[in-house]
């Protein structure tokens, strides 16, 4: 089976400000639900995603890859020198989940694949940013590129000495991205397409976050960049233009 990443979390201790900075930051639409929000990004592509509440310890940006197995995902990674955060875990008869760290102690979730594909719930038709880009940023790419092929299948494409493109070989979910950066700057997180990086970074810091970094060129046609949000969660930005 193929393992796509298809959606995100964003956590911290102040979910309510969490929506309201993402809505205003992206147009994105928020629905509450007991103890959780949903997140329709209102892109027509993408993945979808939701906020939940939790200590300030345990803020973070969150991206989970489905899979038919959990066990089976879940002792490899354990194998492989990761580790079980949460256990398998289901939410309301609803979404069976569970969370590991990998090599550099990155979160990430793994969430069961639906019976059918009618139980997939895309992003609405609308004017707000698809989150349509996944990051993991650690100590050594070639051994990240390594644990997530073994594990998930992941296929990927060295762009230069520390950084490889992913495919994750469904044309379901995202594509996504595994580098490596110095101790302080490791992360795993998605990343939203945005008419204006540096606009998007300044209105970030105008509704309470900061900018991380950017916008930086990638080539002629691409920057990207990073904010936190108020709870301090790392979230991606690029724009890409047309050639």
């Amino acid at each position: 089976m193929a393992h796509a990443v298809v959606h995100f979390e964003i956590s911290g201790p102040d979910s309510g400000q969490l929506a309201d900075f993402y809505a205003a930051l992206f147009g994105w639409r928020m629905q509450p639900i007991p103890g959780y929000t949903l997140v329709d990004t209102s892109a027509g592509s993408g993945i979808n995603g939701g906020i939940r509440q939790t200590a300030d310890q345990e803020a973070g940006v969150t991206f989970y890859i489905e899979t038919d197995d959990m066990q089976s995902a879940l002792d490899k990674i354990n194998l492989l020198g990761g580790k079980t955060e949460t256990p398998i875990s289901e939410v309301a008869n609803v979404v069976t989940y569970a969370t590991f760290s990998d090599l550099d102690g990155l979160l990430i979730g793994l969430v069961l694949a639906p019976a059918s594909p009618d139980q997939v719930i895309a992003p609405s038709p609308g004017g707000g940013a698809p989150v349509d880009w996944f990051e993991v940023l650690g100590s050594d790419p070639d051994r990240s590129r390594r644990f997530y092929a073994e594990i998930f299948g992941w296929q990927g494409n060295s762009v230069g000495p520390s950084y490889v493109m992913v495919d994750t070989g469904t044309s379901r979910g995202i594509k996504g991205g595994i580098g490596a950066v110095d101790d302080q700057g490791r992360w795993a997180t998605v990343y939203a397409s945005v008419p204006d990086v540096d606009a998007v970074l300044t209105r970030a810091v105008e509704l309470g976050g900061a900018r991380e970094y950017g916008p930086n060129p990638v080539d002629d046609h691409m920057q990207t960049g990073a904010l936190r949000d108020p709870a301090g969660n790392v979230f991606g930005v690029y724009h890409h233009a047309p050639h």
